[in-house]
């Protein structure tokens, strides 16, 4: 008997794995979330083994998922390559480009306006991340990645240094004259960045105000924007995003250089097709932010 699982139940596995939901894993694959759940069950039969946590209105991953689901994923990514290696890509493939939400509204959304109305043949699946990560299963064409670029297996253009600065909306602002004013206000807070509140006020003078601020932690900066717009804290953002924005005003003048900063990326090892390699050309040309140049 053959130990691999059917093909099919391994994809089921896999995009459940990453959506945690059956329904989600059913639209993305074109199935019922009933066909889903029924291929995780045999899968699980097969292996010997629970793979999923089944909560009444959510999923989660039991050990044994999360230990094999990177094994999954890296051999979906390995089988993609190596079929594009053989075959060459697919020209009539829609090009895709992976970013978070707050570069999708403030930098990609009128770029890719005009790239549309430029290149109307020309599909674009733009997918959501919040966290770095590889390229996995969803064949990423092009990423929209924040770090410090030494990404490997990559090819990595900067789209320019970076700063941090506080944001607000324009009614908070009104009564905060010094970093000090900052006192009894909330913090948001965007985790994962390496510039944060804490180096932000310790080199305005103020180290230690935070423990007299409210906090909220988000896992992405769109929330903490959104949060901030409706006059809900200050946060701590990019000083790029914040141009882009007419709804949030820097308090204060002084901002943190980073050394993280936003970075278009493609794998090394994979060939563009001619769509990926237009668009590609396009943000070069026509992206030059949210930094300041591309280096």
């Amino acid at each position: 008997m053959n130990p691999l699982p059917p093909l099919l139940w391994l994809q089921a596995f896999e995009v459940a794995a990453r959506t945690l939901s059956f329904t989600e894993a059913g639209q993305e694959l074109a199935i019922t979330q009933s066909a889903v759940s029924q291929r995780i069950r045999l899968l699980e039969d097969r292996l010997g083994q629970k793979l999923f946590v089944r909560h009444p209105r959510s999923l989660t991953l039991t050990p044994a998922g999360q230990a094999w689901l990177p094994s999954i994923q890296e051999a979906f990514a390995r089988l993609s390559e190596g079929t594009a290696e053989v075959f060459g890509p697919r020209s009539e493939a829609p090009v895709t480009l992976r970013a978070t939400p707050v570069m999708q509204q403030t930098w990609l959304a009128p770029l890719l306006l005009d790239f549309h109305r430029a290149n109307p043949t020309i599909v674009v699946r733009l997918v959501s991340a919040i966290w770095r990560d590889d390229f996995g299963p969803e064949g990423a064409d092009i990423e929209i990645r924040y770090g410090r670029g030494d990404w490997e297996a990559v090819e990595a253009v900067s789209l320019g240094r970076e700063s941090m600065l506080p944001a607000c909306s324009p009614r908070v602002a009104e009564r905060l004259a010094t970093p000090a004013d900052l006192a009894g206000e909330t913090l948001l807070h965007a985790v994962g960045f390496a510039v944060g509140w804490p180096a932000w006020l310790e080199s305005a003078g103020v180290p230690e105000l935070d423990q007299r601020c409210g906090s909220l932690l988000c896992d992405s900066q769109v929330m903490t924007l959104s949060l901030a717009a409706r006059g809900g804290g200050v946060a701590l953002t990019h000083r790029s995003l914040l141009d882009k924005r007419d709804d949030l005003v820097a308090p204060f003048a002084l901002s943190v250089d980073s050394d993280e900063g936003f970075w278009m990326v493609r794998p090394a090892r994979r060939a563009l097709h001619p769509e990926s390699r237009r668009l590609w050309a396009w943000l070069v040309e026509h992206g030059a932010g949210p930094g300041e140049t591309l280096d």
